[in-house]
């Protein structure tokens, strides 16, 4: 299977063989195809790290609350609270969020997501597994219009 990819005004023929794999096992979000090399990787890390990792927390992960992780609708465990997909969440930060008093980036939604609602110790800012999981979140925004400030869609 070969996958073509528009580099720098040049069609470039990548082997899709493995890219096509992961996709078909559901390990990138469908999105993804359209990635390639490390960044490909990393999304994947980023949806590993999503879907199993604690943060040795309360034994939930992301995909806990976050249901088919992150593409589908939020539904809290034990609680009746319900929201919207991850879909569009890299393409509304920064925002300002009253609860913290200030604009607030992607990650720093992660890291208290991570810390409260999950009892977890979040990734450092800097640190490759929060890299990973900003830019997995950002992979499903792709093709999202920004709109900064604005609500889950």
């Amino acid at each position: 299977m070969q996958v073509g990819l528009l580099n720098g005004g040049k069609l470039k023929a990548i082997s899709g063989l493995m890219l096509g794999a992961a996709l078909a096992l559901g390990a990138l979000p469908a999105s993804a195809g359209q990635f390639s090399g490390p960044l490909a990787k990393t999304i994947a890390k980023g949806k590993q790290i999503f879907t199993h990792d604690s943060f040795g927390g309360r034994g939930m992960s992301c995909a806990s609350c976050h249901r088919a992780a992150g593409t589908g609708p939020t539904q809290v465990p034990g609680r009746n609270m319900k929201g919207p997909s991850l879909n569009n969440a890299a393409a509304i930060f920064p925002k300002f969020k009253r609860r913290n008093g200030k604009v607030i980036t992607l990650a720093d939604q992660i890291h208290g997501c991570i810390a409260g609602a999950m009892g977890g110790q979040p990734p450092a800012y800097n640190s490759d597994k929060m890299r990973a999981l900003v830019t997995y979140l950002t992979s499903l925004s792709e093709g999202k219009a920004i709109h900064m400030g604005g609500k889950l869609k």
